[in-house]
């Protein structure tokens, strides 16, 4: 037990019962990050909880998240993502402007690279050659976006998983055994389904994997979309199972809405959803332009939500340009700011897009110029673009 504030060194404690114990023993091996000593907070504890915490939507819950960070200087955090397609700016831009707040605020970030996971969920036709490339190309379009990669490392679900097998499919297992069908099916989500759909058998092995990970990667918060919510919930109700009385916070970011009027979410089988970390300056004007965006109304307004969350997330002002007759150029420094001329119909949404249209341009140009110039990461692009989107 970590004794500067009674939280276990790592979040995978010692289980209560003999059975438990049994599982711990065959699941004790910790996966390492290397943590550069330079980046040690600085901030005082409430300055790194309000960082870590702006990052999430929801957090459950935001007391033991208080306790975590007072007791660990550099708590692990993890997220899981697919390879199933090109990167959109939410999973480029606004998971880097949260990821530099976690780890600027003490914490260590691990990508799981869900390549076995993608295959389970039928993604890019289950061609694992595929998805591995498609992996590989979102890790470029992470280190050419802007995140910050110290105290930052890529596992992969398939390397890991094959070669300490009996750690993790013993959790696996024990995870399986101790919840009935129907909670597990209500998981369903993770996977982009619903639990009413005809499930594959590997789409029900899924969300047990996904619960396991949490404990083979010692997490300590669990940073994911809030798409992701009722698996992360899942862990925590299997440490009430297994008596272990540390469970790990969850911290879920806000999701993205597509760019059409109605869509909850981005997709990758429909381009015209999302801007991609790689689309062309003229794509970006074009998909911004078609945009949904009412004048006066920010409720599921996609617009506002790229600028509340992408650009007020990496820059501190935006500025619109406009003629004088229709109010001349004006700065924002904040989104509260902006938000309250769009209701009073002070902003109008054309001018609004042409400035979120600069904006994003600026944020992937160095994404473009990347793909463009890096002959590896070129390559990865082309081939990427050449499959099969398939849900």
């Amino acid at each position: 037990v970590d004794n500067r504030g009674g939280l276990p060194a790592t979040m995978d404690t010692q289980p209560e019962n003999k059975e438990a114990k049994q599982q711990e023993e065959a699941t004790s091996t910790t996966t390492t990050t290397t943590v550069d000593s330079s980046n040690a907070p600085q901030l005082t504890l409430e300055e790194r909880y309000s960082l870590v915490r702006s990052v999430g939507e929801e957090c459950i819950q935001d007391d033991e998240l208080l306790a975590l960070l007072k007791a660990k200087p550099h708590p692990r955090c993890y997220d899981g993502f697919e390879p199933s397609g090109r990167m959109h700016i939410a999973q480029g831009i606004l998971k880097s402007i949260n990821v530099n707040k976690l780890t600027k605020a003490g914490c260590t970030f691990t990508f799981w690279v869900a390549d076995w996971f993608a295959l389970l969920n039928n993604k890019l036709d289950g061609d694992l050659k595929k998805i591995q490339n498609t992996g590989k190309y979102m890790i470029e379009v992470w280190k050419a976006c802007g995140m910050n990669m110290d105290n930052v490392e890529f596992l992969w679900s398939s390397e890991h998983i094959s070669s300490k097998g009996s750690e993790y499919w013993l959790r696996v297992m024990d995870i399986a055994r101790r919840f009935k069908l129907p909670r597990v099916k209500r998981c369903a989500q993770i996977m982009g389904r619903n639990d009413e759909e005809e499930l594959y058998a590997s789409q029900i092995f899924y969300p047990c994997m996904q619960c396991a990970d949490v404990f083979y990667l010692k997490a300590d918060i669990c940073q994911l979309g809030m798409d992701q919510r009722k698996v992360n919930m899942l862990a925590r109700e299997y440490c009430d199972e297994i008596k272990q009385k540390f469970k790990p916070v969850i911290l879920s970011h806000y999701m993205l809405p597509g760019l059409k009027e109605g869509q909850e979410k981005m997709s990758k089988s429909d381009p015209e959803s999302a801007i991609f970390m790689e689309d062309t300056t003229e794509d970006v004007r074009i998909k911004i332009k078609k945009a949904y965006c009412p004048p006066g109304i920010v409720e599921k307004n996609p617009c506002l939500a790229y600028v509340r969350h992408v650009v007020f997330g990496r820059n501190d002002s935006l500025t619109i340009n406009r003629e004088e007759k229709n109010g001349g150029d004006k700065t924002y420094t904040s989104y509260e700011e902006l938000e309250k001329d769009y209701v009073a119909q002070a902003l109008h949404p054309g001018d609004l897009k042409l400035a979120l249209t600069k904006a994003l341009n600026e944020m992937i140009e160095p994404v473009r110029k990347h793909f463009a110039t890096n002959t590896e990461a070129k390559k990865l692009l082309e081939q990427v673009k050449k499959y099969r989107i398939t849900r």
